[in-house]
């Protein structure tokens, strides 16, 4: 039952969302599951981002310098190192009992290849976050200069 739940949660969970079944089947299948305590810290600002997290139960406290985000079941965290190398942009730190499933890199690049229109979709929902993101910095960016 516990690979149907997680199916169900990859199901419910933005950008994944968009992946059938099979999809979803063979991430659920293939991920590993990490219990993590109060306290907790699944990764650190700075290290090395090989992978991205589906929060499956809990909660989590994503932390910045200057911002902090609370995130709880259904968030995938890190969706950019799955297409990409890159530093994790946040320390990541459970604020009660969770678990999550950690999606390898190499992974969902193997959904790209058996899946090729699910890359033009992801691709896509990728670009328009980015490009919210963008304008989001330059927003700030704008008032810092005022």
């Amino acid at each position: 039952m516990a690979l149907e739940d997680d199916i169900r949660t990859l199901s419910e969970t933005p950008l994944l969302d968009e992946l059938g079944r099979d999809a979803l089947r063979l991430i659920a299948f293939s991920a590993d599951r990490i219990r993590l305590g109060a306290g907790d810290v699944l990764f650190r600002e700075g290290d090395a981002a090989d992978s991205g997290y589906v929060l499956v139960s809990g909660a989590l406290s994503l932390k910045r310098p200057n911002s902090e985000k609370i995130v709880g079941r259904g968030a995938l965290i890190g969706e950019l190192a799955l297409i990409c190398d890159m530093r994790r942009p946040a320390t990541a730190t459970a604020t009660e009992s969770s678990q999550v499933l950690k999606i390898a890199r190499g992974l969902f690049g193997r959904l790209f290849d058996e899946y090729p229109d699910l890359a033009r979709k992801l691709h896509a929902r990728l670009a328009a976050r980015l490009q919210g993101d963008i304008a989001e910095l330059r927003t700030i960016e704008t008032l810092l200069r005022k």
